[in-house]
């Protein structure tokens, strides 16, 4: 939940407060917490005080709930500055391409927790840029993310672009732009082959449809989790298709076997 009034969004969960108070302390405002998990925190109690910064333990949970808008607080919320989303620029993309870094790409990936999880996984997996378009239909970080990344979001940089083909087009011979389509010819078994040691932008697309065909004539090679291979079952698999977090930590995986 954002406080738009103190421009403030909460951090909620016990993973996630705990890394922010080991990554990045300094950017808690406020902390509260219940009388259960008072002695977890004493050390950033005291890192509080001494920068003059309020921490309270509360009574009633249901005082976090307010706090952060969720049940699922653990017992902790933390008042931070919402998290800076940079504009990805040439100069960025270009140090990716030199160092031959990975991203990943959302193209309108619309639920909160998928994006949490996703950057969760991209943390566990070392992969430090995320992208995100900006575009109403598009999660942007919030309470929720935070707390099912479990402290990943520590971990990642996220940037925010106007247009993915535009992008796409402009990364084209720099990096290797991969997307995920259900009618893929390649398998995200064929990664490490498809990449041919350069740096990839991995294209995730949305929940409903997928990325759209405009992305999909923009990327080098489509690729699709191979399940038959995987689990010797023939007959193919009972749904359509993996939760676009759960696509997410197989590619992730995949790139860095």
């Amino acid at each position: 939940m954002r406080n738009t009034k103190n421009n403030e969004l909460a951090v909620c969960g016990f993973a996630a407060v705990k890394t922010l108070e080991k990554i990045n302390s300094s950017r808690i405002k406020r902390l509260y917490f219940t009388e259960e998990k008072a002695p977890l925190f004493g050390g950033l109690c005291k890192k509080l005080s001494a920068e003059k910064k309020p921490y309270n333990k509360v009574k009633d949970p249901v005082e976090l709930e307010k706090l952060c808008g969720s049940v699922h607080h653990q017992g902790v919320v933390a008042m931070i500055e919402p998290p800076e989303i940079l504009p990805l620029n040439t100069s960025i993309t270009s140090q990716w391409a030199e160092n031959n870094e990975d991203a990943v790409l959302l193209d309108r990936v619309g639920n909160a927790n998928n994006l949490g999880a996703i950057i969760r996984s991209a943390a566990f997996f070392g992969i430090k840029n995320i992208i995100i378009p900006l575009d109403e239909a598009q999660s942007s970080i919030t309470t929720s993310s935070y707390r099912v990344a479990e402290g990943g979001m520590e971990f990642v940089n996220v940037y925010s672009i106007k247009s993915i083909p535009y992008l796409l087009r402009d990364m084209k011979g720099r990096m290797v732009r991969i997307g995920t389509s259900l009618d893929a010819k390649q398998t995200t078994a064929e990664l490490k082959s498809i990449k041919k040691g350069k740096g990839a932008i991995i294209v995730l697309g949305n929940e409903e449809n997928g990325i759209s065909q405009e992305v999909k004539d923009n990327c080098d090679s489509l690729v699709i989790i191979p399940f038959g291979e995987m689990s010797g079952n023939s007959a193919g698999p009972k749904v359509d298709s993996l939760n676009v977090a759960q696509a997410a930590a197989v590619i992730m995986y995949e790139l860095r076997k």
